[in-house]
């Protein structure tokens, strides 16, 4: 009894099934059948509206006039598309010569210069020579001739006021070695010879952080003192006229002791100067360290810093901008201005010397700030500034002249390039920082005219 049962719900349940597919069929031929028959009439209408406007319209014109005009529309509109298509196409161009231009410059940036030419010497002539503050403005200078001259250079720079750019064009040589250091800290490193010039130089600079200026200038100091106690290196201390402050003697000789204003806005740097001197005489004194002092006077040339705010950039700035040319007081203050290649031939023959007390390293030609505005502005073309003075700076030396009597008689040096001349090396100089836009130009800026005119 409840198997036949079964069969039968089970028979049931299929002709159900069987029902339901006939019925979504039939409704599915219906609508289509509908959708065909009202698609034909849409046909038929757009037809009917066809003949009855278009071809009225056309009675009258040719059929060759209307391929014609077919023609030239469809010509229209193909030369518009192929023009906005070729304006997209050389857009997309110019994008990717953009990039690749960059790509190239960065490409070129990273690839390693040719050297200066390098003397070779022998093991015994040569020397492990140690510079601080070699990528600043002296420094790179100094580091290029003792370079060339064949010595294996070592630079110490925290970067305060130098840049990499200097020594750039020696990065790799096997001769050369950077290290990225403050000499606040102490450094062990074997040397034979030290140039100790680390320290910010102009007022902006050493003005803004006085406390580090003065702790470069006496911890620094000592920290190289005794590196060159502990590897017995003979080491020069490069000092500066400011020791002589603004000075009751004209022309200012070694034998001055300065009038310096011992806590005025220039004293961090002044009075860290006179310090370094006197440690480096009592290192001398009291442990035998080898110790040479040059006081330099005011320099100028390539690799200055274009916002250092001394006179030589400053004027050169605003001469080749066309601006005013800003002089601080009352314009009759002096200064004499040595060309950076004989100030570094002084330190050089200084380090080589036997004598041992402080020697200037200056020219002695002397210029009123005014005088020296009018020059610059002469000697850049087209120049249209104009001179105008401003407030005095506080603590100004009035007048910086050098006697450099002792140079020449115990270094057998005198400075030999001409203002004119420097002043010119100096504002091509300039115009190159003024137009430079990508940072992979590696102008080195070794003056090898200067170098072998001496």
């Amino acid at each position: 009894m409840i198997r036949q049962y079964l069969k039968f719900r089970k028979t049931i349940t299929i002709v159900c099934v069987l029902s339901l597919l006939f019925l979504i069929f039939l409704i599915l031929t219906k609508n289509q059948n509908s959708n065909s028959s009202e698609l034909i009439r849409h046909h038929k209408r757009l037809d009917d509206d066809f003949q009855d406007i278009g071809y009225r319209e056309l009675d009258d014109i040719p059929k060759k006039e209307i391929y014609v005009l077919g023609e030239k529309e469809l010509k229209m509109e193909l030369s518009n598309t192929i023009e906005d298509s070729t304006k997209r196409e050389l857009r997309e161009v110019k994008a990717k010569v953009e990039q690749l231009e960059k790509k190239i410059a960065f490409l070129e940036g990273r690839i390693p210069q040719k050297y200066p030419e390098v003397q070779y010497l022998g093991y015994k002539e040569r020397k492990r020579i140690l510079v601080t503050g070699g990528a600043g403005f002296v420094g790179s200078h100094l580091v290029d001739v003792l370079m060339i001259q064949g010595h294996e250079v070592i630079v110490v720079d925290n970067f305060f006021t130098g840049r990499k750019r200097n020594i750039e064009h020696w990065f790799g040589h096997r001769n050369f070695e950077l290290i990225h250091h403050d000499i606040v800290n102490p450094l062990f490193v074997e040397a034979d010879e030290i140039y100790h010039l680390a320290s910010p130089a102009s007022p902006p600079h050493y003005m803004q952080n006085p406390v580090k200026t003065i702790k470069t200038n006496t911890l620094g100091t000592i920290n190289m003192l005794g590196l060159a106690r502990r590897v017995g290196a003979k080491i020069l201390i490069a000092s500066t006229s400011e020791v002589y402050g603004d000075p009751m003697v004209h022309p200012q000789p070694e034998s001055y002791w300065g009038h310096v204003n011992p806590i005025g806005p220039r004293a961090c740097y002044d009075e860290g100067k006179r310090v370094s001197e006197t440690l480096a005489y009592s290192y001398a004194k009291q442990e035998k360290v080898s110790v040479r002092v040059a006081r330099i006077f005011n320099t100028y040339g390539p690799r200055m810093h274009v916002s250092d705010g001394r006179v030589v950039s400053n004027f050169i700035m605003q001469a080749l901008q066309n601006l005013t040319i800003t002089v601080y007081g009352n314009g009759k203050q002096t200064r004499s201005f040595c060309y950076v290649s004989d100030l570094v031939d002084g330190l050089l023959a200084l380090m080589a010397s036997s004598y041992s007390l402080p020697v200037n390293i200056g020219n002695p030609v002397e210029h009123t700030i005014e005088e020296f505005a009018v020059i610059i502005k002469n000697l850049v073309p087209g120049c249209r500034s104009t001179v105008a003075t401003g407030a005095a700076v506080e603590d100004d030396p009035q007048r910086r002249r050098p006697d450099i009597t002792l140079a020449k008689n115990q270094l057998h040096w005198s400075p030999k390039v001409s203002l004119q001349d420097g002043l010119q090396r100096t504002i091509d100089y300039f115009k190159e920082e003024l137009s430079r836009t990508t940072f992979y130009n590696n102008q080195t800026y070794i003056d090898f005219k200067v170098k072998t005119s001496h």
